[in-house]
């Protein structure tokens, strides 16, 4: 294909995000990029409560005791709920295009990254879908894993390091690999 060919797959001139799609106004948006650039980064490492108030005071539904690293990237905190007492390690990254739930006691390990929301391919403008994401719990996800969009992590299920999850977890599984596949259970 040159430059200059009509696209036959996907043609990103005509892409839109949905009316309503990111749950609040661009200014909002705005604001929480830069509030989460600065006084969230810049946080010390045990400022858990100043991250938490930030994420609730942005729309989040934050439990009690919930440890989140300065370095954690959330997109949308208002479509993220987050149970007492979970984990979410550093450099992790919630895609919160779609919602995005983890239970309580949960650990969403440093450098994983949990998807709500893909593309539909087969409609040419590309327009994005949210799928949610929840990872139930007492369940594990290790580091540096991928969650894919529409994924339900059961409760108590450990997703191995460096895995890529595309179909949903049982409860009380272990799985890993790319594709994750079942490895035993808890």
């Amino acid at each position: 294909m040159t430059i200059d060919e009509r696209p036959r797959f996907q043609d990103l001139s005509q892409s839109k995000v949905p009316p309503g799609f990111r749950g609040r106004s661009g200014l909002v948006v705005l604001l929480w990029q830069m509030v989460q650039q600065t006084l969230f980064a810049w946080s010390p490492q045990p400022a858990y409560a100043w991250r938490r108030f930030l994420l609730r005071l942005f729309g989040a539904k934050v439990g009690k005791g919930v440890h989140l690293r300065p370095t954690v990237r959330i997109t949308y905190p208002w479509k993220v709920k987050l149970g007492n007492h979970c984990w979410i390690g550093d450099n992790a990254e919630l895609y919160s295009l779609g919602a995005i739930t983890v239970g309580a006691h949960a650990v969403v390990s440093q450098r994983s990254y949990v998807c709500a929301a893909t593309h539909d391919y087969e409609d040419i403008t590309f327009p994005l879908v949210a799928k949610p994401v929840i990872i139930e719990c007492e369940a594990w996800v290790a580091a540096d894993c991928f969650i894919a969009p529409g994924v339900t992590i059961g409760a108590g299920a450990i997703v191995g390091a460096r895995s890529t999850v595309l179909n949903s977890v049982e409860p009380a599984t272990i799985v890993a690999g790319y594709p994750a596949k079942f490895k035993g259970l808890r």
